[in-house]
């Protein structure tokens, strides 16, 4: 499956999540498909993407919050897990698109087919984790994430494929901010 797919799919599912998503491909994906004040698209800072989420979930509780993340991303900050497995956000489900690769900066090789990632969150705490491979499988997981207590973490395959041609994020980082705040 692309990645474009499966953000389609939760984009389609969101409700009134919040959406922290990581710098790159990622952030780039959401806004072409749905733009709205309650994402927050990160530009720059890889590997902060799950702090930031965490954040955020811990500080709203009432709110479901999506980080939508990618292999590379996490595995930069593979810390992050273990605090958000230690805050046990109840309200927080992690979703890395796992390519096994850098894909904004040249597609270089992740060491991700080495290490599975959802296993290091279940071992960090995570109370829900998932890995998927299709569509269909990736919809059923996120509505039991939905329904679950978390934190949670999908980890979903997607295929190496680039997404040249995206557009950019055309919102300035500030506004970005603003929007995403006063939708929080």
């Amino acid at each position: 499956m692309k990645s474009l797919d499966a953000l389609k799919v939760l984009a389609e599912h969101l409700g009134n999540a919040l959406v922290v998503s990581c710098n790159g491909y990622p952030s780039r994906e959401l806004y072409l498909l749905a733009d709205r004040p309650q994402n927050f698209y990160m530009i720059g800072s890889m590997g902060l993407a799950g702090p930031i989420g965490a954040g955020v979930a811990l500080s709203r509780p009432g709110r479901r919050v999506a980080v939508f993340d990618g292999d590379g991303n996490v595995l930069m900050a593979l810390g992050a897990l273990a605090n958000v497995g230690a805050a046990r956000p109840g309200n927080f489900i992690h979703v890395v698109l796992d390519n096994g690769a850098y894909a904004s900066t040249g597609s270089q090789k992740t060491v991700s087919p080495d290490v599975p990632i959802e296993k290091v969150a279940e071992a960090c705490g995570y109370r829900f984790v998932r890995r998927v491979r299709d569509v269909a499988a990736l919809l059923v997981a996120w509505r039991e994430a939905l329904e679950r207590e978390g934190p949670s973490c999908l980890l979903v395959e997607v295929d190496a494929s680039t997404g040249e041609g995206l557009p950019r994020v055309e919102i300035e980082p500030p506004a970005i901010a603003r929007r995403f705040r006063e939708a929080v």
